[in-house]
């Protein structure tokens, strides 16, 4: 008997030095001897035991799970680890530590609303006023969580106006006034299930799994492909880890298309993707590395740094990532989202006013080039766009005058000429509202040289349109950005509106909340607005 107290105190020092080590997998081995040796002496009943050594195994056993689960928590295999708590808890269901281990693993999962009633509970235990800090962190961090997951009521502003200093914000998951649907694009989409207006926050996700790299502007084309195909491959095994641990991941990822049979695809109900979704609802399916690699190959994002985008920061860092829900929004050439990336999560919001049930859409490259462009690189990610902005300039540029248009932009002339006959045509075509949009956002490089130019500007002013209204048509049609708000910023800087013009800087403003969404102060927005336009 001597003998085996003593190897069990072996066993239980170790497994700790294991778990403070932080080597978790060896630790989890540990632990679980310790455990079947407790539930061994407890269920056996060929012995006599005192109720007080079986109070005493009890205890040892609640704690031996709730240090396991401690285990497969910093491992991010949380279904392990809530196994292990609830165990723990049926033990002693005041437990501090257990408490707060399943809080933790319930924060992780972002299931915001059970994991504040653990740590409210475990904050009632009057002996563990040593951990009094560390628990109200969790109670604050959870209070804030889920108020943001039931509000949208981000904001980032501190860490915009810090320069992107430090870590990023931590920001909840929350899903706003959208549902999936089948989509007259392709497959199945996301669709607004109300009006909003432009800026409206809709979706913010975490990844399954990211991958970045830095990768320098002056690195050659073939060491930029090694390294991209490198960033592949360890994200491919990041996600397929990922979909192992987890039974709600691996189902969810399995219900992604692999770009065949769309339109036989099922139509997943939205609640499935909250976090308070039940585990139970979900099916423990199988997902083969060949499935897989078909449904990254069909679904992945490439990541879109905010910094990047305001301030050209991190532009050398490249990024790949799945985020599930995400990957239901399709194509168009004349978007209505906009998508922006703070540290894994990524935040979907309106770049324009959308009617509800109209379908949530993103450009997969950029927009603001020709169509033979933009058709190219569709062929290339494997589909042809049919969106309305492509019919429109499918039909113009097969004339033969557009063709000419196109030509001489490759031949030196002045761009001043080009937008002026471009123009003129657009007046013979009898191209008005949106299409007039379209074209222009097409050619927006040639607009933006001709009128951030003051020497174009002065030759061909008279002749060629307002450059607030062609901003305002561009805007029409395809929704905010970067390059479009830095013509209008330093239009309004020449003019000696910068800042001061109040119809001016409210148009400004609503194109910025188009850019970034209303995750930022107004006095932040205004500064970063300053910034492009310096």
């Amino acid at each position: 008997m001597k003998e085996e107290e003593e190897r069990i105190q072996n066993l239980r020092s170790k497994a700790t030095k294991l778990l403070l080590r932080k080597e978790f997998h060896d630790s989890i081995e540990a632990y679980s001897e310790l455990i079947s040796f407790y539930h061994n002496q407890i269920s056996n009943t060929h012995q006599n035991l005192d109720p007080n050594i079986l109070t005493k195994l009890k205890k040892s056993l609640c704690l031996a799970l709730c240090n396991r689960a401690e285990a497969h928590l910093n491992l991010q295999e949380f279904p392990q680890a809530l196994k292990d708590c609830n165990e723990a808890a049926r033990i002693e269901n005041t437990h501090f530590k257990t408490l707060l281990c399943k809080g933790k693993i319930l924060l992780s999962l972002n299931q915001y609303g059970l994991a504040l009633d653990c740590f409210k509970e475990a904050s009632l235990d009057p002996h563990e006023l040593e951990n009094s800090d560390t628990l109200n962190g969790y109670l604050e961090k959870c209070i804030k969580f889920e108020s943001l997951s039931r509000t949208g009521a981000f904001d980032i502003s501190d860490w915009v106006l810090n320069k992107f200093q430090g870590k990023p914000p931590e920001l909840a998951e929350y899903i706003g006034p959208i549902e999936i649907k089948k989509s007259d694009i392709s497959g199945r989409g996301l669709f607004a299930t109300k009006n909003v207006d432009c800026g409206t926050l809709l979706l913010v996700t975490k990844a399954v799994a990211i991958e970045r790299a830095i990768v320098p502007q002056s690195t050659f084309q073939d060491s930029k492909e090694q390294e991209q195909l490198d960033m592949w491959k360890s994200f491919i095994d990041k996600v397929m880890e990922s979909a192992k641990k987890c039974v709600r991941t691996r189902d969810l990822i399995c219900k992604l298309s692999i770009g065949e049979n769309e339109d036989h695809l099922e139509v997943p109900d939205i609640d499935l993707f909250r976090p308070e979704a039940q585990e139970r609802g979900f099916l423990d399916k199988k997902i083969d590395k060949e499935k897989l690699l078909n449904i990254l190959d069909v679904n992945s994002l490439v990541e879109e740094l905010i910094s990047a985008k305001i301030q050209g920061k991190n532009s050398d860092v490249h990024g790949i990532g799945l985020w599930i829900l995400a990957s239901f929004i399709n194509h168009s050439c004349d978007p209505n989202v906009r998508r922006s990336h703070v540290g894994d999560h990524v935040i979907i919001h309106a770049s324009r006013d959308i009617k509800a049930c109209e379908e949530l859409t993103f450009a997969y490259f950029d927009v603001f080039s020709p169509f033979r462009d933009r058709e190219e690189k569709a062929k290339n990610w494997g589909f042809v766009c049919k969106c309305k902005r492509c019919n429109l300039e499918k039909g113009v540029c097969s004339n033969q005058e557009m063709m000419e248009i196109e030509m001489f932009l490759g031949k030196g002339l002045e761009m001043g000429g080009v937008v002026y006959r471009l123009e003129e045509s657009m007046r013979r075509w009898m191209v008005k509202g949106k299409g007039k949009g379209y074209l222009r956002a097409s050619f927006w490089q040639v607009y933006s040289e001709v009128y951030e130019s003051e020497r174009l500007l002065r030759k061909w002013g008279s002749k060629i349109p307002l450059m607030e209204c062609v901003v305002d048509s561009v805007v029409d049609a395809e929704g905010s950005d970067e390059r479009i708000v830095k013509v209008l910023m330093r239009g309004l800087k020449r003019k000696g509106h910068y800042g001061n013009g109040i119809l001016e800087m409210e148009k400004a403003m609503k194109l910025g909340r188009g850019l970034y969404g209303k995750i930022m102060k107004k006095q932040t927005l205004k500064t970063i607005l300053f910034q492009l336009g310096n």
